[in-house]
């Protein structure tokens, strides 16, 4: 069994990119992707909200997982290490497609994927870092952070810039509605209600 795993931290980025990547992968390899594991959330989240759980028990020996960089999978360097270590112990084949270098011999793998966790950790700092950097900055210069007051979040948010797009287009929204929504079940009015909310008609 193949399985894929793909996360993004926020709404505002696009698990589109990091599917498609995976695809042309198993297309060029000869590869039939069984099951794709896809989620919005940030790495800070538990494992069980991240589908990592799921991912573990889904497993077994012999299966092959696939995603685009080591940093998809975990919050920090020990907790990538022991997923990674953990699913070699089981017999699962692990591939990230931008670090082929972890695909070569055992010893040679640990001491890459070591290095390449401590740096996504790293990294997962400083843009931590930065982001409260610049939160306060904007808090000190006296502009109002977040959402507008009595806004919630929607999930049709991850799509503003796709739906601004379309009405700019005079695109009707009863139109958008059935070209971007309609086969995933939502309802007309729930978009309709999200424009208004968003000021975007």
């Amino acid at each position: 069994m193949v399985i894929a795993y793909v996360r993004v931290s926020t709404n505002k980025q696009d698990t589109e990119s990091q599917k498609l990547e995976i695809h042309e992968y198993c297309y060029d390899n000869n590869l039939k992707i069984d099951k794709i594991l896809s989620v919005e959330i940030s790495a800070t989240k538990s494992q069980e909200k991240r589908k990592i759980v799921e991912l573990k028990n889904t497993l077994q020996k012999d299966d092959t997982l696939i995603a685009t960089e080591l940093s998809r999978l975990g919050r920090d360097m020990f907790e990538i290490l022991n997923l990674v270590l953990e699913l070699n112990q089981m017999g699962v084949k692990t591939i990230f497609l931008r670090q082929k270098e972890l695909c070569g011999d055992e010893k040679h793998s640990k001491l890459i994927l070591a290095i390449y966790a401590y740096l996504a950790e790293e990294e997962r700092k400083l843009i931590a870092q930065r982001t409260k950097s610049g939160l306060e900055k904007a808090k000190a210069q006296g502009k109002r952070l977040g959402r507008p007051h009595n806004t919630l979040n929607s999930k049709y948010d991850k799509d503003t810039d796709k739906i601004k797009e379309l009405l700019s287009k005079k695109v009707p929204v009863k139109s958008i509605w059935k070209i971007l929504y309609e086969e995933q079940g939502r309802s007309y009015d729930g978009l309709l209600w999200f424009c208004k909310k968003r000021n975007l008609i």
